[in-house]
């Protein structure tokens, strides 16, 4: 018997993969539209939240939509912006404050919140269920299914209980095929289902390839007498050198909390560059380590974030399918927000398959209404507003680039007339590790800083030890005869949860995989040079299990 054969299935009206803000504000929108409708949400964590990582800064508008009452209804959303303050660092110690005056005005953050959106997603969920909505966590979509159209028709779960050689274990459980009329695909970012659709139906076909940056989080219990509740920071410049992306945040939650936080774009060029090691290093500069003194690291995350906007948007929909969300790329990079636009993304889904359905109850067809829809919405028309940022950035460096925005943003407010296009994908991007000047990190001192390890222990992160390896290699040689000569094989240091190392075997070396640390971020995926990493998901509820991230 196959192993097709053998799984069970369940069939709904609409399945959604991930409980993420889009894909649980898409299952609330559609039982507000019609609670007879049967929804699944499939999540991969272990409960709704463990995989949820983001700043987060969050602006209420799409929420406001969804929930008009959300405050009345205990939304673990409270703690309002007080201010902004941003900072650009000239060096390890030096730092001039930027006037609010020359921000670009997406950079001012009154009216909105400080908030875990883990905690949001959870209670997201909680809403979802209220409703009717099955809510599935720790099952991993692990396979798109089409009929003999290649119309999609819903997607299969991982089988459980498989060991590191392929042979099924007494504990074997088939993966379940869940068949939708419509599949939501709303994994965040870099999806592994959702990246299938896009190559299988050529959807980024005259699209900008998409960017990304990595952003590492920490969650801090700080001194009450140095927390300043609702106060939002912002840093530019060092550690970054003038061409390399990238900034930190340090965010003022609730209960004397402090989220402190780092992206570079993954567009960077020296491959002795280490993410993980720029941001412990930043935390370090008095304007970051006078918040922190006296405090304790209670959480450690890491995740891949979109920035590539409007122009790297694919087409969102195949016959069957549609993409939303981080997903497809909807973060507003001049922002750095993403969650408002995943909520309405989520609800134009639901309303364009309710109208759908409605009209055809056999369902499947190709859901170009649902593009229309999001073209006329206000979360088209940010981006569109936005659609030079990132390409600014890319063109001019981090200070002129900032310049830019401040005249396109408050100036021209987003309507110069023209469109910047970066056409170079982020693996493409690195020097050689000849031509690249060695970085020096100082070492970890336990107290402000601290190596990847001990960081991947406060993440909860957790595998089956005895499963296949999720991390897989197209050619197992390209690591050491490829990269390591030509990059010094730079995933020993882009990932920050140490899953990749060069070891010594029998003289030689050996590239290594510790898939039991990998806290799903998909960096690897992104910037190996070869793109010959391909991440697919591990067992249900594997992975890191976030608490208020």
């Amino acid at each position: 018997m196959s192993e097709t054969a053998e799984r069970e299935s369940m069939e709904f009206d609409v399945v959604i993969v991930g409980g993420g803000p889009a894909g649980l504000s898409a299952a609330c929108r559609l039982m507000q539209l019609d609670d007879s409708l049967s929804v699944v949400v499939v999540e991969k964590g272990s409960e709704i939240g463990a995989h949820i990582l983001s700043g987060n800064v969050f602006e209420p508008t799409g929420l406001n939509e969804l929930f008009p009452d959300w405050r009345e209804k205990g939304a673990p959303v409270k703690t309002a912006v007080s201010g902004d303050r941003v900072h650009y660092l000239t060096s390890a110690t030096g730092a001039v404050p930027v006037p609010g005056l020359f921000l670009p005005r997406t950079m001012h953050n009154k009216g909105n919140y400080i908030i875990s959106l883990g905690q949001l997603c959870q209670w997201l969920g909680e809403q979802a269920e209220s409703m009717g909505v099955n809510v599935f966590p720790g099952f991993a979509a692990s396979e798109v299914l089409y009929d003999a159209d290649a119309k999609v028709i819903g997607v299969a779960t991982s089988d459980m209980g498989v060991g590191k050689n392929g042979e099924k274990k007494e504990s074997f459980v088939a993966g379940y095929e869940l068949l939708g009329k419509y599949t939501v695909f709303a994994e965040g970012v870099r999806g592994n289902l959702g990246e299938q659709l896009i190559k299988k139906f050529d959807l980024r076909k005259d699209r900008d390839p998409q960017h990304y940056g990595l952003g590492i989080k920490e969650i801090w219990e700080i001194d009450p007498a140095l927390h300043e509740p609702g106060l939002v920071v912002h840093t530019a410049g060092w550690p970054m050198d003038p061409h390399t992306e990238g900034g930190g945040f340090l965010y003022h939650a609730e209960n004397n909390q402090v989220f402190a936080g780092f992206i570079v774009a993954l567009n960077y060029r020296n491959p002795h560059l280490s993410p993980f090691s720029e941001f412990q290093r930043w935390k370090l500069h008095p304007k970051i380590r006078c918040y922190l003194e006296g405090g304790k690291r209670i959480a450690y995350g890491a995740r891949a974030v979109n920035k590539g906007g409007l122009q790297s948007l694919p087409k969102l929909t195949v016959p069957g399918g549609l993409l939303i969300g981080c997903a497809a790329g909807f973060l507003n990079g001049a922002k750095i927000k993403g969650a408002h636009t995943a909520i309405k993304t989520g609800m134009l889904a639901a309303e364009g398959i309710h109208v759908a359905l409605a009209s055809n109850e056999a369902g499947g067809e190709e859901l170009r209404a649902f593009e229309e829809g999001v073209k006329a919405s206000w979360v088209y028309k940010e981006l569109h507003q936005s659609r030079n940022f990132g390409p600014g950035l890319h063109k001019f460096g981090n200070f002129w680039g900032a310049a830019f925005a401040f005249i396109d943003q408050n100036i021209f407010f987003g309507k110069l007339p023209f469109t910047w296009h970066n056409r170079e994908p982020d693996h493409e991007s690195l020097d050689r590790a000849s031509d690249a000047k060695v970085i020096d990190y100082p070492k970890p001192d336990g107290q402000f800083t601290f190596d990847r390890l001990t960081s991947v222990f406060l993440s909860s992160t957790n595998h089956e030890e005895d499963q296949p390896s999720h991390l897989k290699l197209k050619d197992e040689s390209i690591p050491v005869a490829y990269n390591l000569p030509e990059f010094d094989e730079p995933a020993q240091r882009y990932c920050p949860a140490g899953v990749y190392e060069i070891v010594e075997e029998g003289g030689e070396p050996k590239f290594q995989i510790n898939a039991q640390n990998c806290v799903h971020c998909k960096t690897c995926d992104i910037k190996d040079p070869k793109q010959n990493i391909v991440w697919t998901v591990p067992e249900g509820g594997g992975g890191p299990n976030y608490s208020g991230m």
